[in-house]
């Protein structure tokens, strides 16, 4: 994938992202895609991720949130729009996702933290992977932003 590339929740330390992406992509004039990622376990034996029943359906669900979102994002964003704007949604580990998606674009965004639990962390697991691992620039948006 070219061009930008910014991975979202449904958080909203995403949301930030997500806003900051598409501002981002309608400067550069480029094609921006929207990722989401149904986390998945991994399988005991081989490390590989382990489908569950209704795995399609959550994917389908986040898709359309992700639709949504972007929608929502655009509306508040006026006459400037990114180039092209691409909604993904897939099941898998989220970090390695956004890293393997990271190859061949222009930029990754990134909020600076995702749903977890841990909320005085600066940077959230996924980020951080995603920081250190992908294969373009990273930008990371705080939630204060």
């Amino acid at each position: 994938m070219s061009g930008v590339i910014v991975g979202i929740d449904g958080s909203h330390y995403s949301s930030h992202a997500l806003d900051w992406a598409m501002a981002e992509a309608a400067l550069r004039v480029a094609d921006l895609t929207v990722m989401t990622v149904n986390p998945v376990t991994a399988s005991y034996w081989s490390g590989q991720p382990a489908p569950l029943p209704g795995d399609d359906e959550k994917v389908e669900e986040i898709r359309k949130a992700a639709q949504d979102a972007v929608s929502k994002a655009a509306a508040a964003l006026g006459d400037q729009q990114p180039k092209s704007v691409t909604v993904v949604a897939v099941s898998g580990f989220p970090a390695k996702a956004l890293i393997d998606a990271s190859d061949g674009a222009d930029l990754m965004v990134v909020g600076s933290r995702g749903g977890g639990g841990f909320g005085t962390l600066f940077l959230g697991a996924i980020s951080s992977q995603v920081v250190h691992h992908a294969k373009c620039p990273v930008v990371v948006v705080p939630a204060d932003r």
